[in-house]
């Protein structure tokens, strides 16, 4: 939640004294709040860390932000019934969820409109959100689950990207032959690419 924007939230955490400790780095405390713009009660989950080092650049003056040289602050609003601690940990685990959409912007073209036409738009969008599952289901069956369910929701398996998909699979010059009517591909692929090539056809032969 911003401070900027709920500035009675601001004075409540920093008027806080007493907090529950998480670790050595964060504690918190909750609160059950409502803002006037809001219909009912949610709950709060209120974090301070300690700063690895001092913030650098110009200080910002204390008006809707906390400010302190050691201590960091947020607040996080959940409907989560669990401790606050793996609260924190699913929240700071949505940067992998970030990555994803990030990749599909950068590698799928997700960021890109073409057209002035609605529909068209949508098209070439859901074309894109395709291609990228696509590449992610055809990778989680050839590749066996290396992650256990965590507090911060990590994927069960390590993917690889498209970028590095296109580098090591497919920007390769090759040849599809059929001696004694058996598909064979005959590529330049060596060394990495060649393991890539060989554990996706080992996966398959399985």
């Amino acid at each position: 939640m911003p401070f900027a924007t709920y500035p009675g939230l601001k004075h409540r955490v920093h008027s806080r004294e007493r907090w529950h400790r998480i670790d050595d780095r964060w504690s918190y405390f909750e609160l059950g709040w409502r803002p006037k713009s809001w219909s009912d009660k949610r709950r709060l989950v209120c974090i301070c860390q300690r700063r690895a080092g001092r913030p650098k650049g110009p200080l910002q003056l204390d008006l809707f932000e906390i400010v302190d040289p050691e201590l960091e602050f947020k607040v996080i609003v959940t409907n989560k019934t669990t401790t606050a601690g793996n609260v924190l940990h699913f929240f700071n685990g949505r940067g992998l969820n970030e990555a994803v959409y990030g990749e599909a912007k950068s590698f799928a073209g997700l960021d890109y409109i073409p057209c002035r036409r609605r529909a068209a738009n949508e098209v070439f969008t859901l074309s894109t959100m395709l291609a990228h599952n696509l590449s992610r289901e055809l990778q989680m069956q050839v590749v066996e689950p290396t992650r256990r369910t965590s507090t911060t929701r990590a994927p069960h398996h390590e993917l690889k990207t498209l970028a590095t998909l296109r580098h090591l699979v497919l920007r390769r010059a090759g040849r599809l032959t059929r001696p004694q009517r058996r598909l064979h591909l005959s590529t330049a692929a060596s060394g990495i690419a060649r393991e890539e090539f060989e554990s996706i056809l080992d996966a398959l032969a399985a």
